[in-house]
């Protein structure tokens, strides 16, 4: 029996993750969640099973819940490689796949106005990198991010597509964006030397601004859709609303996650994302249009709105893995706008 990890499992890439690979196969899988952001399994998972010890069992005994700071099972892990097997009595030797999902989020407000706070996720990832060198799991998925990007080529005067060797370890990092972009850019160092050196297999993505129907508010898409839901008239938008995004559903950003698990193990990153940039007006334009109304906009110009524009260029990914997303943007964010109104009327 396989037995994977997966660390900030209640967020929303992790529990889409962890909702994918039950759809897929039997494996078992121990998630791990403070719950400071995330959402209690009970409220994703079914079959709420009891307890082993001080974990929450899912899904008919395939899903076992760890509520606390990943860092503290970490330190556990750490000084001793067989402290979950020892202290659960789970018979497996070694976690077959492992999803790093633990990390400090919160949106732009919070990468803009904490800083500090989000530069702890260097400290989870040095800890992660640690254990894992040292347990040797048969694959590592570390989720970098698009903020790991030069932001000199994301401005109003001067943005390109980006492209997977915009960062060059070996010669031109460039300046990534705040705190966040820096922790994810030292993750991904990280990644190539638990490869290089320790002979793991890790591969790491770079996803854009992924969405989906079960996006907390703090995120741009599902708040800009309750808000249209509730014909909000007139429309704030952050800054001028023209700074644009490459927008991906969640669907096929899992989708990419195990492309990426499948087809490298040298720690190097592939680019999650659309290949095209919409701006907030644009996606303002859309879901108001589903609304049935036009409103008019009212541009918050004293809240943060981070680069100008920030979008991918998948032609490594669609030439090298023949991928592409599937759930096209409208088809997107009318399932999220729908999830809105189902919400709204709920209430």
């Amino acid at each position: 029996m396989k037995f994977h990890l997966v660390s900030g499992a209640c967020g929303f890439v992790g529990r889409n993750l962890v909702k994918r690979i039950l759809r897929d196969n039997q494996d078992k899988i121990i998630i791990v969640d403070d719950l400071s952001t995330g959402i209690h399994p009970s409220k994703w998972l079914k079959g709420q099973g009891g307890t082993v010890k001080d974990l929450e069992v899912f899904e008919e005994g395939r899903v076992y819940f760890f509520h606390g700071d990943f860092r503290k099972l970490l330190n556990r892990m750490i000084e001793d490689q067989q402290y979950i097997q020892k202290e659960y009595g789970f018979e497996f030797d070694k976690f077959t796949d492992v999803f790093h999902f633990a990390a400090i989020v919160g949106g732009r407000a919070k990468i803009d106005g904490d800083p500090m706070v989000v530069a702890m996720d260097l400290a989870i990832d040095a800890e992660f990198f640690y254990w894992v060198c040292n347990h040797k799991p048969a694959r590592v998925m570390y989720p970098s991010s698009s903020a790991a990007y030069p932001v000199d080529l994301q401005s109003d005067t001067d943005f390109v597509a980006l492209k997977e060797s915009d960062i060059d370890f070996e010669h031109n990092l460039g300046k990534p964006d705040m705190t966040y972009g820096w922790s994810k850019l030292t993750g991904e160092y990280l990644a190539r030397i638990a490869a290089k050196h320790y002979g793991i297999s890790v591969a790491c993505v770079r996803p854009f601004s992924g969405y989906g129907e079960d996006q907390d508010l703090t995120y741009p898409i599902p708040a800009i859709a309750a808000r249209a839901a509730k014909k909000e008239d007139p429309f704030e938008v952050w800054g001028s609303g023209k700074q644009g995004r490459d927008f991906v559903h969640i669907d096929d950003c899992i989708d990419a996650i195990f492309l990426a698990m499948d087809n490298i193990s040298d720690g190097s990153a592939i680019n999650i994302g659309a290949g095209r940039l919409y701006s907030f007006l644009e996606i303002i334009d859309i879901f108001c249009s589903f609304a049935g109304y036009k409103p008019t906009i009212k541009p918050l110009l004293d809240k943060p709105v981070g680069v100008h524009a920030r979008h991918s260029d998948m032609t490594y990914v669609a030439e090298r893995y023949g991928w592409k997303p599937k759930v096209s943007l409208e088809e997107g964010l009318r399932r999220v706008y729908d999830k809105a109104v189902a919400n709204a009327q709920a209430q």
